[in-house]
């Protein structure tokens, strides 16, 4: 028996679940990337707030590339499991909030449509650092653009669409580890946009609302394993279950072009200025987990657990988290940053969570700007060494060479042949140095760090 519709009431008591009639919500969100994350961060956080009273705000996910999502929760009426485990134990929920999956490639018209329904209010986005189409400079790729449907084809034509016919503008809501996702999100579109329509991008720029955010839970990929053990718990099938933590946040900058669900019920914090926040998310939890994926897959881990286990390490991760990147953080009130480290090699240590390293190595020039380059800049001009960080950078340079393990990244043929052409004495130079591949002025590395790195490799 699989999980469905019709067979969610022979589900087990201890099962949670919410007490909204599914068919009466219309609805109000549009995700575009519904991945496992989404489907453990975002979704979870509406079904608990329809749960909660604030009704209307069901989910159509979309499928930017793959059919798979659609395949997995479409026989199953758009229902899953989220399954938390931790120290206490494991507590699983059903969540009711997806009513539908759209595929990009095959259903464009659908999913046009949807965003410009009355009805829809939000658009949300898991899409990955990838998914913004950005060069190294911060300009939209045109390569990227090309590569099949992005979220700027579709937004852009909500943008159009909703202007035309007298609709209330969206709020977007990146939900992506980038920094100040929200900006970068509102600039990317407007960009796109100019080059279809200047009107419509001055409509979008004056009244369309792109909030940054912070979101933080640990959502490995979910194996056959767990299938297998989630069937257990729940008595049948589910296809679509994903496997969490019990720690979930969601910082949102409280700005937003018109009505919003209350996901507050579920724990969101709506705040002035969510930079703090992200930054501390940023360099310290998405800084060291990218850290234990490049030292870790070089010294033979496969997992998270097993890496930070590892005391060599351990201790390198525990430097760039508690030395490095600490210091270059400004805490705001309530920010206790030694107590979230603390949490941090906790939640990294959970053994239940299989969380595969080669997961978190993925799109790696996507995210060591933010993550590692800016807290180097920063201590840099604090005259702050950063040995740890740069020992996690020398691990992502032989990583991308390629010739250890396999490389997932958008610029991964860029990277070889940059290899190929500068060798090892000139690598950190063609990456860094004023003409490097990271030519950003706030990323470059100065003199002496490169030196560092150089000895490093």
């Amino acid at each position: 028996m699989r999980l469905s519709s019709a067979t969610a009431d022979s589900l087990p008591a201890n099962i949670a679940r919410g007490d909204y009639d599914r068919a009466a919500q219309r609805r109000g969100i549009v995700h575009l990337g519904i991945g496992a994350f989404h489907r453990a961060h975002q979704a979870a956080f509406t079904d608990i707030a329809m749960s909660a009273g604030d009704r209307h705000w069901m989910i159509t996910g979309v499928s930017l590339r793959s059919a798979a999502v659609q395949a997995l929760l479409t026989p199953q009426d758009g229902l899953f499991t989220v399954s938390e485990r931790g120290e206490g134990g494991e507590q699983v929920r059903l969540v009711s909030s997806v009513a539908e999956v759209l595929v990009a490639s095959e259903a464009p018209g659908e999913i046009t449509r949807a965003l410009a329904s009355p009805d829809t209010r939000i658009a949300t986005l898991t899409v990955t650092e990838k998914g913004y189409c950005r060069a190294p400079d911060g300009t939209l790729d045109a390569a990227a653009l090309a590569d099949g449907i992005t979220i700027y084809h579709l937004l852009a034509r909500a943008v159009i669409d909703r202007h035309d016919a007298g609709l209330a503008p969206l709020t977007l809501v990146s939900c992506d580890n980038v920094a100040e996702n929200g900006p970068m999100l509102r600039a990317g579109l407007a960009e796109y946009l100019d080059r279809l329509s200047p009107t419509h991008r001055r409509w979008f720029e004056a009244v369309w609302a792109c909030p940054s955010t912070m979101v933080d839970r640990i959502v490995p990929a979910t194996t056959a394993d767990e299938l297998a053990h989630v069937a257990g718990q729940i008595g049948m099938r589910d296809e679509g279950a994903v496997v969490t933590e019990p720690f979930a946040q969601w910082v949102i900058e409280d700005r937003f072009a018109g009505p919003r669900p209350c996901w507050e019920a579920a724990g969101a914090q709506l705040v002035g200025d969510v930079r703090p926040f992200e930054a501390a998310k940023l360099r310290m939890l998405n800084g060291a987990h990218s850290a234990l994926a490049y030292l870790g897959l070089e010294r033979g881990h496969i997992f998270v657990h097993q890496a930070i286990n590892d005391p060599q390490i351990r201790s390198t991760v525990e430097g760039l988290m508690r030395n490095e990147a600490a210091a270059s953080l400004a805490p705001v009130g309530g920010q206790d940053i030694a107590r979230y480290a603390d949490g941090l090699l906790m939640r990294f240590h959970n053994p239940s969570l299989r969380h595969r390293l080669a997961q978190i190595a993925t799109d790696g020039s996507q995210k060591i700007g933010p993550r590692w380059l800016e807290p180097i800049r920063l201590n840099r001009l604090a005259r702050r060494s950063s040995p740890a960080t740069l020992m996690a950078l020398a691990a992502w340079i032989r990583h991308v060479r390629g010739d250890r393990s396999p490389v997932c990244d958008p610029l991964a043929g860029r990277l070889r042949r940059l290899w190929s052409e500068a060798g090892a004495d000139g690598i950190v130079s063609a990456l860094f140095d004023q003409d490097g591949m990271f030519s950003r002025e706030a990323w470059q590395l100065q003199p002496v760090d490169r030196a560092a790195l150089q000895r490093l490799l």
